[in-house]
């Protein structure tokens, strides 16, 4: 099983934006234990961090052969980018859709995702468990 995870814009900020939000945790934590999660699961992951929102649609159609699944966190461009929505659509990819805080309980502007509807799973408000249990999605665990 191969999981293609990219982290979206300002997510390289990690540990350093909002932490009070997005939670102590740098980028490079996170991908430790994604790294860490995935070789338990027996599962190999490619994970990519991209501001662009153009280089995230170039991530997932370059990927797209490798990947067996997606794991998404689309950040800012979770509310507004049907490109990114139509190349996961495209690619038809198994994906879930990942977010360390609940977007649902944010300003009203973040609690709309045009990325959920192509996707079979939604994981938030769990830091870095939103990201962990997007995993065990793709792994068939759960």
């Amino acid at each position: 099983m191969n999981v293609l995870v990219i982290h979206g814009p300002n997510l390289h900020l990690l540990g350093k934006r909002r932490p009070e939000i997005y939670g102590k945790a740098t980028l490079a934590q996170l991908n430790a234990a994604l790294r860490e999660h995935a070789a338990w699961l027996k599962v190999k992951v490619r994970i990519f961090q991209s501001n662009c929102e153009g280089e995230i649609i170039d991530l997932l159609t370059a990927n797209a052969a490798w990947a067996d699944a997606l794991v998404i966190n689309p950040a800012a461009y979770t509310h507004y980018s049907y490109a990114i929505r139509d190349a996961i659509e495209a690619l038809e990819l198994p994906a879930a859709e990942v977010h360390l805080s609940d977007i649902s309980k944010r300003e009203p502007f973040r609690r709309i995702s045009v990325i959920k509807p192509v996707c079979q799973a939604q994981f938030m408000g769990e830091g870095i468990f939103s990201y962990l249990k997007a995993l065990d999605l793709c792994a068939g665990i759960r």
